[in-house]
């Protein structure tokens, strides 16, 4: 309890100063005492009204926040698919603030982003797929028809979920903005009715900087949204409202009104290279990768040796690893390198080891949950389980002696004894034909331009020819044998002899399961 020396005197000393004949003089006594410095109301700990701090600008989309989040959350404002909506610029600078802007034009960025820090991760895939399976579509779109104030608006093609305008502080602006993907599309498919991600809506601000471009960072902020099938969005809004109806007086004290509109909350800048999709990347991701690439004569270094071979391609494929005696120039290279330009001034003193360090709840909490867990990751060069492993041995049927020994089970069967073949390991993110011969080259240390064609042995010792369906559908963990042989001894030749120029040609053949002991 905090003592007041104004009431310890009001209650204490003045009842005593008021005597018969003397109350005018107990009054003015009172008045004075009160007046002493010590007796003063003042709370320095506040600070003076004029230095509280307001953000230059403020963005409102206009539309209801949900009234089912509870009081200490983020609002949460569900959009409707292709639906334009207002968002509106507001010049908040106080008079005197930032006159350097007077009379200027500024220019925003508008984004709709992940909100979950696991699709933060993975964002260039999830938006390259999304590319994939909606062709010539964009996640966000301007209505340029029904905004107000911009000027120059534009969509780049390899930003698909980013659009850019001007806008004069001195004119009333107001953007509409148009959101094409849903959020159940990125959700993994499983039973239906899956619970839809959460996005964000984020604008960045920029001034005009000396290079004569829009460069000087001014102001950001963002919000929290889930978009819906046409008039989906409606109809959860209206569940919300009637489900928070039937809530009693108390339990309805513990989650927040619903606002008319949004008010965007400020936030850190987007990084300039988060997400930059280009026709190498894509090809990356969903098509087959130059052959020349894997033309490697070593097993030892080749991409079948490592299941992390596929790297973000972001990080140009060895994503250096950060190690503990890079010197802080090292540092700064390797955070822009990796897409953390926005922390190189955080991290401006640390050297390598002085980062490597840092625990995951350190980097949590300095740099936030998504880019912490990012960072932590490509920290301690955490790799991404590959889709398909696959286990070769490469041994010739016909001339191996491994496969003349044999042994017993306890069924009184012969079986081939498995510990007398050395596999290896073939991982695969493609799952095509065309990587499994490329990475089978490599363990075999064969020219891939001699390869013919490969075979898959079959029931009854059919020869089945090797496609993209047939790797598609190959059980995790399986193990294979390969046999090669030449063009002129092929397996094929009974009922399809192979074209003259082809016999001096190397044929793969067959894949065969090897009858392991149990």
């Amino acid at each position: 309890m905090q003592f007041s020396w104004a009431a310890w005197f009001s209650w204490a000393v003045a009842p005593m100063l008021v005597l018969p004949g003397l109350a005018h003089s107990a009054e003015k006594t009172h008045r004075d005492v009160l007046a002493l410095p010590i007796f003063k109301q003042e709370d320095s700990s506040l600070p003076p009204e004029n230095e509280t701090k307001n953000p230059p600008f403020q963005y409102v989309l206009c539309t209801a926040t949900s009234p089912a989040v509870k009081l200490h959350d983020e609002t949460l404002t569900y959009l409707n698919q292709g639906q334009s909506y207002e968002v509106r610029m507001l010049d908040n600078r106080k008079p005197g603030e930032l006159p350097e802007l007077n009379n200027k034009m500024v220019k925003s960025i508008v984004r709709v982003v992940f909100h979950d820090r696991r699709l933060q991760y993975t964002e260039h895939q999830q938006l390259e797929g999304w590319k994939w399976n909606r062709p010539g579509d964009r996640l966000l779109d301007i209505d340029i028809p029904m905004s107000v104030g911009i000027v120059e608006p534009k969509t780049h093609p390899s930003q698909l979920n980013a659009a850019e305008f001007l806008w004069d502080l001195n004119k009333r602006t107001s953007v509409f903005v148009q959101v094409h993907c849903i959020s159940t599309e990125f959700t993994p498919r499983k039973h239906g009715g899956e619970k839809g991600v959460p996005f964000r809506i984020q604008i960045d601000t920029f001034a005009l900087g000396d290079g004569g471009d829009y460069t000087e960072h001014l102001h950001s902020a963002s919000c929290q949204i889930k978009v819906f099938k046409p008039k989906g969005a409606d109809r959860k809004q209206k569940t919300d409202r009637e489900k928070m109806e039937k809530r009693t007086a108390q339990e309805k004290e513990k989650y927040q009104p619903s606002y008319d509109t949004t008010i965007l909350s400020e936030c850190s800048p987007w990084p300039d290279n988060a997400y930059t999709s280009t026709n190498q990347a894509a090809t990356l991701s969903f098509a087959s990768t130059p052959l020349s690439t894997y033309t490697t004569s070593s097993v030892l270094d080749s991409d079948s040796s490592s299941p992390n071979h596929q790297a973000d391609p972001g990080s140009h494929g060895n994503s250096e690893q950060l190690g503990p005696t890079a010197s802080i120039q090292d540092t700064q290279k390797w955070l822009l390198k990796n897409r953390f330009s926005s922390y190189t001034r955080l991290f401006s003193n640390f050297s390598g080891s002085d980062l490597l360090k840092l625990t995951r709840d350190d980097l949590v909490q300095i740099c936030g949950p998504a880019d912490g867990i990012r960072l932590f990751n490509a920290l301690k060069s955490r790799s991404v389980r590959p889709r398909l492993t696959i286990y070769v041995c490469k041994e010739s049927l016909q001339e191996s002696p491994l496969l003349d020994r044999h042994s017993t089970n306890e069924n009184g069967e012969h079986c081939l004894s498995s510990g007398l073949h050395v596999y290896h390991a073939l991982y695969l993110e493609e799952l095509t034909a065309a990587e499994l011969i490329r990475k089978m080259a490599c363990v075999c240390s064969i020219p891939l331009g001699t390869i013919n064609q490969v075979y898959r042995q079959g029931p009854t010792g059919i020869h089945i020819l090797l496609s993209d369906q047939m790797v598609y559908n190959f059980p995790d963990e399986s193990c294979f044998l390969i046999s090669t042989v030449k063009g002129q001894q092929s397996l094929l030749t009974d009922r399809k002899p192979q074209p003259r120029s082809l016999l001096d040609e190397d044929v793969m053949s067959p894949f065969t399961f090897p009858p392991l002991c149990r």
